[in-house]
């Protein structure tokens, strides 16, 4: 039986779906407090950022990587409010692709939409680090 070429990218296509992943875990500390946004729709959405080390002897001078996290809803939304700068966190998440209007224009952001995360350590106050 001859498939023609639509049905064979369709059969390809659930081929992949069935074995692609789309999974990303970081461990990292955040760049400073998440902060929670209203948007136009009147959804909320919490961004932060997470820096992760990168290994040492990559190819080039960076040591740190800086990662957009977006969380939409769900448990871990009341987690992301209780976090504070300079926490190291964990969150696992699919890597997306955002299109948003900004005041130049259309713009995009590749971030981790983040669906399950926890505090791993609390950061030092200023008070714990100076005595």
């Amino acid at each position: 039986m001859k498939m023609d070429k639509k049905a064979s990218k369709v059969s390809e296509g659930t081929e992949l779906a069935s074995v692609a992943v789309n999974e990303v875990r970081l461990v990292g500390r955040l760049s400073r407090d998440p902060e929670v946004r209203v948007l136009p729709s009147g959804d909320q959405m919490w961004t932060f950022r997470v820096v992760v080390p990168r290994a040492p002897g990559g190819r080039t001078k960076q040591s740190v990587d800086v990662l957009d996290c977006a969380v939409w809803g769900g448990r871990v939304r009341a987690s992301v409010a209780s976090w504070s700068a300079d926490d190291v966190v964990e969150v696992a998440g699919p890597l997306r692709k955002r299109f948003f209007s900004s005041g130049a224009g259309p713009a995009s952001r590749v971030e981790v939409e983040v669906t399950s995360g926890r505090l791993v350590k609390r950061a030092l106050t200023r008070r714990e680090e100076t005595g």
